[in-house]
């Protein structure tokens, strides 16, 4: 049987793999991507990205080519909860900003960005079984000139809830399917509906919740969900005549539907596998959570995607430090698990029907036109409220935190911290007249960058900035025995100097 060897092995070309592979090409990571699929995916499940995942994509300098795919003016920040609205848009400091772009698009971005850096993307290549020793994984692949054989050090299930990865690994996938079936579609608004501006409609009735928002002023989202006894294939594309009956069953009344721009049909589980890592076996994305709400899967599957990435780079280039990757299932089943715990509550909120639930709905509305509430719903959806724990007994505020962007000047001119991240490198932000932690980080030139700038209302002294963004140790202000502490910090996160 032929053989192939790669460093990294991905199963699965959706968002959470595309966007696996281009993190691990930029790191110089030989990586394979296998897709069952023949051809890109048709069927629009997402409609975009938003919130943290949306800042990684300008800390990785690829907003532009994500917003001129889009096309679209970033849509009013007003977000479904629960089947309650939550109005983003007064607030200064908003948390979850969004941009509008349908998944096949997405994915065709990603697979164009993945490629530019030498990633392997094969199609119509299938996972036929796997093994795996102390050392290697091996797979067995089935693709259109026969069987071969892939060798790698290390493999990625990113191939979605019906993961075969995770199966063949025996990773366990606790929790629950909801019976509601659910339906989503844009259209054209026909000149017989009247637009109101105001936020959007949602009702529930005897036979399900029905929604209606519009994210531009040209399209009319709607939105159903019903109990239904019988199941569908969520692959199969849904017809105009299926939403409008789900709509007469559920409103008892229709709706003119007109120029479908997007069309999607899905059910809602609950699921969360137990561990994120079987030896030299990782999922990600809906391989390893499934949340019962819309509009949190793709970033959550793409942020697991920045996390893994760097953490797999570094072990092949050799410089990992002891349980490194250990620290992805620590890190993303934590951020799963708060994903989930929001989601799981809007489901409360979405489905009772008796009078003690519309009246948890009343007093969520009324909560929800708080701005402190709004921040916080806010960073729930935008996956903006994880705190990552860090290994030091005493961890400054800002460690485990993601990095902000300041605006840094330089004795090159003036930059930002999200400049800084574009070539995904670790960094040592140097914001203070601290010599003896430059001198410090020398022992991992190489390794990790060093920048020294100003900035105004610095928060620390210093700043070590992994790869993904994320703050894994900060110098207070004027702090004495910082250069101890940052020796520790970048053994722990980087390995031992060379």
């Amino acid at each position: 049987m032929p053989e192939t060897d790669t460093d990294v092995l991905i199963v699965g070309a959706a968002p959470t793999g595309l966007t696996l592979a281009r993190e691990l090409a930029l790191a110089g990571v030989r990586t394979l991507v296998l897709e069952r699929l023949p051809q890109p995916r048709t069927v629009k499940k997402a409609g975009g990205l938003g919130g943290r995942m949306l800042e990684m994509l300008r800390y990785r300098g690829l907003a532009e080519r994500f917003e001129t795919a889009s096309g679209h003016p970033r849509p009013t920040p007003r977000f479904p909860f629960g089947g309650l609205h939550v109005d983003l848009s007064q607030l200064a400091d908003n948390p979850m900003q969004a941009l509008l772009l349908p998944q096949p698009q997405m994915e065709s971005l990603l697979e164009d960005l993945a490629s530019e850096l030498g990633a392997d993307i094969r199609r119509e290549h299938e996972l036929v079984a796997l093994s795996q020793d102390p050392s290697r994984v091996t797979a067995d692949v089935r693709g259109p000139d026969g069987p071969y054989r892939v060798t790698a050090q290390y493999l990625v299930g990113c191939d979605g809830a019906h993961s075969r990865v995770r199966e063949m690994a025996g990773i366990p996938f606790p929790g629950i399917t909801y019976p509601e079936v659910n339906r989503l579609g844009s259209f054209g608004t026909p000149d017989s509906v009247t637009r109101l501006d105001d936020g959007g409609y949602d009702t529930q009735t005897a036979n399900g919740v029905i929604a209606i928002s519009s994210y531009t002023p040209h399209d009319l989202g709607i939105f159903t969900s019903e109990e239904e006894a019988r199941t569908y294939d969520d692959d199969e594309p849904m017809t105009v005549a299926e939403f409008e009956e789900s709509i007469r069953r559920v409103l008892g009344a229709s709706i003119p539907l007109e120029a479908p721009t997007r069309l999607t049909r899905f059910t809602f589980h609950a699921r969360h596998v137990e561990r994120y890592r079987e030896g030299r076996v990782f999922v990600a994305g809906d391989a390893a959570h499934l949340f019962p709400s819309g509009g949190v899967a793709v970033s959550a599957g793409m942020l697991d995607a920045v996390n893994l990435a760097w953490k797999l780079a570094a072990d092949v280039a050799g410089w990992a430090p002891d349980g490194l990757l250990d620290t992805y299932h620590d890190e993303r089943h934590l951020a799963g698990a708060r994903t989930l715990l929001h989601t799981q509550a809007q489901v409360a909120l979405r489905r009772g029907l008796d009078s003690a639930d519309d009246a948890l709905r009343v007093v969520v509305t009324e909560l929800m036109t708080d701005p402190q509430t709004q921040r916080r719903i806010g960073a729930f959806i935008a996956g903006s409220d994880i705190r990552y724990p860090m290994p030091d007994p005493d961890p400054h505020a800002l460690a485990g935190t993601f990095a902000p962007d300041l605006v840094l000047r330089t004795d090159h001119g003036v930059t930002s911290v999200s400049e800084l991240m574009h070539p995904a490198r670790p960094v040592l932000l140097v914001l203070a007249e601290r010599d003896d932690l430059r001198e410090v980080a020398t022992e991992w030139k190489g390794r990790v960058d060093v920048h020294t700038a100003t900035a105004d209302d610095r928060p620390a002294d210093a700043l070590l900035i992994r790869p993904d963004a994320y703050i894994v140790w900060a110098a207070g202000v004027d702090e004495q025995d910082a250069a101890h502490a940052l020796r520790r910090a970048l053994s722990q996160w980087f390995g031992d100097p060379r």
